[in-house]
């Protein structure tokens, strides 16, 4: 504690000393700050869902690179797709994308007319009869309907998702180059697009979220920390914060992706709580008619300590996020992280130095003047005796008056605090009882935009041609292609298709094989090699990969999220009943895989979260003040953590993979203010007020800061509720209302455990 205080001394004299050479350092930190910022990418797709240091991440990633060639669909609309010159159009677009590269394949409905006729037919009533002399079913996949065809392009296995994007943009310029004829539109869709659109959307959002956050602050600084001079000071000190933020992620490669661009508001909202902390104590001791060099000194070594501990709490609960299995969550965590300790050093460097450049000055104005007696109740005079309560304040003076009501409150509350501390730990276990029935949401759909283009065009698509969603098996061994390994694959594909109704057919090797042996598959190796040498390897490469790797496709219907869920458990205990031959290993992959583990991970991680959260916290606060009875922070916290289920069980808010850090960040915003209330009780009880009068004093001398930094917290936060991502929505939904939570928890809680937990204290130097 001796070795902080003389940092924070060291620090306080370099800026007396060089306000001007401090000044210039910190800009030309922003201006390489805005460079780094250049650097930022948007990361979308799997990478975002799935660790791939993980057995399953890497099994998932290892099949996306060898199998999971993903589809561009187009979608050609006219009003007669069969007409034969629209045929010849359809012709000349896939030809010339058949030739791009990446692209592995690209097939439609004048592929089978051609392979049935030879060409092109010249008029309707050859393309009439070619269609009736097809069975209805092939048809009905390319030509949903009259006024609609279907044009795949497949593209080769693991390309990246810059590539992917790049081949889109291609793709989009060469449907304008080939100027279809009138009437003729052509959309393109299909995972990629989808994926290629998230990602754009995503930066478009990132930059109205921020500069939605940004106009909240002004509107929130300027309504509610009018008392002070250059009340607009702490935007510029989080704006500040926010640049640094970005370039560390610029220079570092931390991507951006949906639940990412989440943490900027977040920043907005705690970065402001920490200017206006240290502006409100700036501004507290310069009305102590002290000179400016004492004001820095003052500020930085009492203030700098109290909020470092109030920051490091935070950040403990972002820090927890990273037992999360889900990879943008801890993205989350280490953005805010990286955000809040950027803001906090922002800060504390410049609202000193500016305070020195401008020769800071206290606001004053003549309609708030207070006598002596109402003065030394707010201790703008130093006055060191108990305050007198009974005294009424100025009626100008509205600051003032809400921080004698506060401190009258906390007074009553501290005074008898057993019945409020039952009503608020009641509602909190009602919660914790109710967070298990809070259903959990992993749809991506779901997430982003509802008016987003590429949704619509999804949808029109599986409206048209049905579900395109399937289960995918990885089969490894010495040798999938031995005899008993492949009666298997066969074994589990009529075992899963004829007991699943969801399951309406099955792809493997094994098709391929009975395909070129005249429907029946060969009992012996020598028959088996014999047949897989006359196997185009291009179709091979469909299943296969050397004789080590081979997948089983299973195609679903389109079923709800939960009947998915329950039938990746169905198919999972199909694998432990069907055992496979020795040496084979058959696992889940693909996305559909990855979503239905992704509601696991998402419960499992909160809870591990929050546990962690305030694990955490318990041992920090007990390093810090070194007594057991300075844990009394966490009891508030963990009141809020179970009236946020309370909140979000009575909304349908869903648990997704953002509002699943709920928990952890709670634990760390509500940390905060309860302990800037803890020190500040304990600063008084040092000066030697008794236990009722100093928590009294301490929520009257910091409960205005305390309630502006969080209501402009709260500003910052409800831009949020504006995003067009309703996964990012919600989550600003549960945020404001756990800052509004953390408020109550510090003034109006806190003194209550306080008074509580002082009845273990041996001396008056303990709590």
């Amino acid at each position: 504690m001796i070795f902080l205080k003389r940092v924070y001394q060291r620090i306080a004299e370099l800026i007396n000393a060089r306000p001007f050479i401090v000044a210039a350092i910190m800009m030309i930190v922003v201006i390489l700050c805005f460079y780094g910022a250049s650097q930022t990418s948007m990361e979308t797709g799997m990478d975002t869902y799935v660790d791939k240091n993980t057995p399953r991440g890497s099994t998932l990633n290892r099949y996306i690179d060898t199998f999971s060639s993903n589809s561009l669909i187009f979608i050609v609309e006219t009003d007669d797709v069969l007409d034969p010159g629209t045929l010849i159009y359809i012709d000349k677009l896939q030809d010339q994308i058949a030739k791009k590269e990446y692209v592995r394949e690209a097939w439609g409905i004048t592929t089978l007319i051609k392979q049935a006729y030879g060409g092109l037919p010249k008029s309707k009533e050859e393309v009439n009869q070619i269609i009736e002399s097809t069975p209805p079913e092939i048809i009905n996949q390319m030509v949903p309907s009259k006024m609609m065809t279907i044009l795949v392009v497949q593209l080769e296995p693991g390309i990246s998702q810059t590539r992917q994007n790049e081949l889109i943009d291609q793709m989009e310029s060469m449907v304008v180059f080939t100027e279809p004829p009138p009437g003729i539109t052509v959309t393109i869709t299909g995972s990629p697009a989808f994926q290629k659109e998230m990602g754009e959307e995503i930066g478009a959002s990132t930059g109205t979220l921020i500069m939605t956050a940004m106009i909240f602050m002004v509107i929130a600084v300027g309504l509610l920390f009018s008392h002070v001079n250059y009340r607009f000071l702490p935007v510029g000190v989080v704006f500040v914060g926010l640049v640094m933020t970005f370039g560390i992620m610029g220079f570092a490669g931390i991507p951006l992706s949906m639940i990412v661009i989440a943490a900027f508001p977040v920043l907005i909202g705690i970065g402001i709580d920490y200017a206006i902390q240290f502006q409100s104590r700036f501004d507290e001791e310069a009305r102590r008619g002290r000179p400016i060099s004492d004001t820095v000194i003052s500020t930085i070594t009492n203030s700098g300590p109290a909020i470092l501990y109030a920051m490091v709490a935070t950040s403990l609960g972002f820090v927890a996020m990273y037992v999360s299995p889900v990879p943008m969550v801890r993205q989350f965590g280490l953005v805010c992280l990286i955000g809040i300790t950027c803001c906090y050093l922002a800060a504390m460097i410049i609202v000193p130095t500016f305070g020195i450049l401008v020769k800071y000055k206290p606001k004053k104005d003549p309609e708030n003047i207070i006598d002596d007696a109402e003065a030394c109740q707010l201790d703008w005079k130093g006055c060191n005796h108990t305050p007198c309560s009974k005294k009424k304040m100025g009626k100008g003076n509205l600051m003032a008056r809400y921080d004698l009501m506060l401190g009258k409150v906390a007074y009553k509350v501290a005074k008898n605090p057993v019945p409020l501390i039952l009503l608020m730990a009641t509602v909190a276990f009602v919660g914790i009882q109710l967070d298990t029935q809070i259903p959990i949401n992993t749809d991506e759909e779901t997430f982003v935009p509802k008016d987003m283009p590429a949704v619509s065009d999804m949808k029109k698509y599986t409206r048209v041609v049905g579900s395109t969603d399937k289960i995918t098996i990885d089969v490894e061994g010495d040798n999938v292609l031995d005899p008993f390994s492949l009666q298997w694959i066969e074994k589990f594909q009529d075992y899963t298709v004829s007991h699943h109704g969801e399951i309406w057919d099955s792809a493997s090797v094994v098709d391929l094989i009975k395909q070129y042996n005249g429907g029946v598959l060969p009992e012996t190796q020598y028959e088996i090699d014999r047949v897989i040498e006359t196997i185009p390897e291009y179709d091979l490469n469909v299943y296969l990969n050397g004789r080590m790797t081979t997948i089983i496709d299973l195609s679903i219907l389109d079923i709800g999220n939960e009947q998915m869920n329950s039938l990746v458990e169905q198919v999972n205990k199909d694998l432990s009943w069907n055992t496979p031959p020795p040496g084979i290993t058959p696992v889940q992959t693909g996305t559909t895989e990855m979503f239905s583990s992704l509601i696991q991970d998402i419960t499992q991680g909160k809870v591990e979260m929050t546990i962690l959260g305030f694990v955490f916290i318990f041992i920090f606060l007990i390093l810090v003040y070194r007594r057991i009875t300075a844990i009394s922070p966490i009891i508030p916290i963990i009141f809020i953590v179970g009236w946020n289920s309370v909140i979000m069980y009575m909304f349908s808010i869903d648990y997704t993979p953002l509002t699943a850090v709920i928990g952890s960040m709670s634990i760390g915003i509500a940390s905060e203010y309860t302990i800037l209330i803890l020190e500040r009780y304990l600063e008084e009880r040092d000066n030697g007020l008794e236990k009722l009068e100093a928590i009294q004093m301490s929520v009257q001398k910091i409960g205005t800061a305390i309630t502006v930094s969080g209501l402009t917290t709260v500003f910052g936060f409800s831009a949020l509720l504006l995003s067009a991502f309703e996964i990012v929505s919600n989550f600003g939904s549960v945020t404001v209302i756990s800052v509004g939570f953390s408020l109550i928890g510090g003034i109006i809680a806190m003194p209550a455990v306080i008074s509580l937990m002082s009845g273990f204290e041996k001396s008056t130097n303990n709590i």
